[in-house]
């Protein structure tokens, strides 16, 4: 089967875009090159298709029923415009997705739009229709992913470039991690003060066949996937596939460094094993590091100690276009994630030394 498009793939390609597979999907990364569109987020604004992500909706009288089972964070504590952060974990509690949960205004008998990573939402869909028929649930669930356009509006300048094209609505007034309905060039929009590079910003889901009209009234740099996981590095963001996967790197949050998604005080699948967890500790954590000689550190690296012994493995790294020095994230025995601390990464089979940095690797 071919790989999947954004809806603006052929305006994309007119730009200059450079495209890459990402989770089943072909996605621009990069226009004009990732350092020059990193600056732009993180001293201007720049624009983000991430119309690959996915979007699942759940509605009915146990709609928050089903999404608190599924969920590991208090979906009962939204308030319609309220979104949260939250994990998708197996019954062992390693996670299986992570995920932005929207409480959505009760009209269209819609109540939950739920954001899984790219090329989940087949996945997504089977395990919420399958446990909801299993606990005899009464909920509809739709998978949404191709009826929704999205983009990211990131930077500095992120509310004034979204309030021109929206002159109407009061975005100033939302707090982080709340949303509404909004006309955004005339056209009805999800409007969320979300995002996943640490500056201020909106993530913008719009109808599917109103996407040229809503990305062309964004004044913004058009930024690629490139820019886009530098800047969520930099930050220390999870990215799904790399920083966890419940095949090839199966973590639990508290490991993740995500433990405040998990609420325990609530029932939901996995719940069990993270509180065996929670009250036992983990044995190993996520951190990051930066490299004191020269070298880029690259998913797959070996962590060792100074003596040679591999410890970890880093799952993501890259050159820090804002600190101009290499940065990365990884999984290390607790005793060796304390700041400070001195390890080795493997870097094409040389040893280059590190110190271990309690992410984000910048202030903002």
């Amino acid at each position: 089967m071919g790989l999947r498009k954004p809806p603006l793939y052929d305006a994309h390609e007119d730009a200059g875009a450079h495209f890459t597979e990402f989770g089943g999907w072909d996605m621009p990364v990069e226009y004009d090159s990732i350092k020059a569109e990193h600056a732009a987020v993180r001293e201007s604004v720049g624009i983000f298709d991430v119309s690959h992500m996915s979007e699942i909706e759940v509605s009915g009288p146990d709609a928050t029923a089903l999404m608190q089972r599924l969920t590991t964070n208090d979906v009962a504590a939204l308030e319609p415009g309220d979104s949260q952060y939250s994990a998708i974990v197996n019954d062992e509690g390693v996670i299986i997705d992570d995920t932005v949960v929207y409480r959505l205004p009760d009209r269209d008998n819609r109540v939950y739009l739920f954001i899984p990573n790219a090329g989940h939402d087949e996945e997504m869909y089977d395990r919420w229709a399958s446990f909801r028929d299993e606990w005899d649930l009464d909920a509809t669930v739709e998978d949404v992913t191709e009826d929704w356009a999205m983009f990211a509006v990131q930077g500095p300048d992120a509310l004034d470039t979204v309030s021109e094209a929206a002159p109407d609505a009061s975005l100033g007034d939302l707090s982080k991690f709340q949303a509404t309905f909004a006309d955004v060039a005339g056209i009805e929009c999800w409007v969320a003060r979300t995002g996943y590079t640490g500056e201020d910003g909106f993530e913008i889901l719009c109808p599917w066949g109103d996407a040229e009209t809503v990305w062309s009234a964004l004044d913004a740099t058009p930024c690629g996937l490139g820019s886009r996981d530098t800047l969520r590095l930099e930050m220390g963001y999870l990215l799904s596939g790399q920083d966890f996967d419940p095949e090839n790197e199966p973590r639990t949050p508290y490991e993740a460094g995500i433990g405040f998604v998990v609420k325990l005080d609530t029932e939901f699948v996995g719940r069990d094993a993270l509180e065996q967890q929670h009250e036992a500790g983990v044995d190993e954590t996520f951190v990051g590091f930066t490299l004191l000689d020269r070298g880029v550190p690259r998913h797959g690296y070996d962590i060792a100690t100074e003596d040679g012994e591999v410890i970890g493995v880093v799952t993501s790294g890259t050159m820090s276009p804002t600190l101009s020095e290499p940065i990365g994230l990884g999984y290390v025995p607790v005793e060796y994630a304390d700041d400070g601390t001195e390890v080795h990464v493997l870097v094409r089979g040389r040893e280059k030394r590190a110190e271990i940095v309690t992410p984000p690797f910048i202030n903002q």
